[in-house]
């Protein structure tokens, strides 16, 4: 039987996400999400180019960057972005390439806070433009998309070159 002192209770306050650049300590935990991401999409990233991305994330020199997402300290979430220079404004492009949260956590607000944390950045910092892209039949991922800016007309091409 329920104590009915917590039915009088307000409800928990949700629990808090702290946003934070990757640090050299996170590699093992990064490691595990990245598998999960790769898996998701059933691809097999070589180790030379998981650990090659690893090391561009931590080289400040680097256009790429890393966001976590920690709850209660735990990492539970990434967002990878490349920024770079564009031809149709003054100011630079961010690629939002990788976002990926622990389906543990799902539903959260994780994702959610990794993309305004993108789209503050890039304010903040005069970006012109914060763009990403996922696979048509991401459902989950799209409704999450779709209340920041609606999808594009635009169609992708990949040509493999190597």
């Amino acid at each position: 039987m329920a104590d009915t002192d917590d039915l009088t209770q307000p409800p928990s306050p949700p629990i808090a996400i702290t946003l934070r650049d990757a640090a050299p300590g996170d590699e093992a935990r990064w490691r595990d999400l990245w598998a999960g991401y790769t898996a998701f999409y059933e691809t097999d990233v070589p180790p030379d180019v998981t650990a090659h991305t690893w090391a561009r994330i931590l080289d400040p020199a680097s256009p790429i960057s890393c966001r976590l997402a920690e709850r209660e300290g735990e990492v539970v979430g990434f967002a990878i972005s490349v920024l770079h220079p564009g031809t149709w404004g003054h100011g630079p492009r961010c690629y939002l390439e990788d976002l990926f949260v622990d389906p543990a956590v799902r539903g959260g607000g994780v994702g959610r806070a990794l993309i305004q944390d993108l789209v503050t950045r890039g304010r903040a910092e005069g970006w012109t433009e914060l763009y990403w892209q996922t696979m048509a039949n991401n459902s989950t991922a799209r409704r999450l998309y779709d209340s920041f800016t609606s999808a594009d007309s635009f169609v992708r091409y990949c040509l493999p070159l190597s």
